[in-house]
């Protein structure tokens, strides 16, 4: 009985540890990304070359990008001309349509959603036909 009673506690403690400390190699991939947007802000202060600094946003958002998408993150395709899903869309707003075939189909998309291995960690936020 003390026995189990032990396995029972040491069992809850490593439980908690992980649930507490989860998220750790999560955050540590994302430090890389973090000191690249401090060199950009440092690089905005120095120089005046927009392009420049357009190339170097855009180089971070890529290496995010690559990052969410080797931890399972995805992006929802809510294309315009998609079926609306109530499983992975939220309809913000409908907007009126002569045309047939844009009934019930994404027109436009105000805020792209993701997936984190096949569960919707976000809804697209769409604008659909009526």
């Amino acid at each position: 009985m003390a026995e189990f009673d032990n396995f029972r506690k040491r069992t809850l403690k490593e439980k908690s540890e992980l649930i507490k400390n989860g998220g750790e190699n999560a955050m540590r991939g994302i430090l890389p990304v973090v000191d690249d947007l401090e060199r950009s802000i440092q690089a905005m202060k120095e120089t005046s070359d927009a392009e420049a600094i357009k190339d170097g946003i855009e180089l971070i958002y890529n290496k995010f990008v690559k990052y969410l998408d080797q931890n399972g993150v995805k992006p929802i395709a809510s294309d315009a001309g998609n079926e609306f899903d109530t499983e992975i869309h939220e309809a913000v707003t409908t907007f009126p349509t002569d045309d047939e075939s844009q009934k019930g189909k994404v027109i436009d998309t105000i805020q792209k959603g993701y997936t984190l291995n096949g569960k919707v960690l976000r809804h697209a936020k769409v604008v659909v036909g009526q």
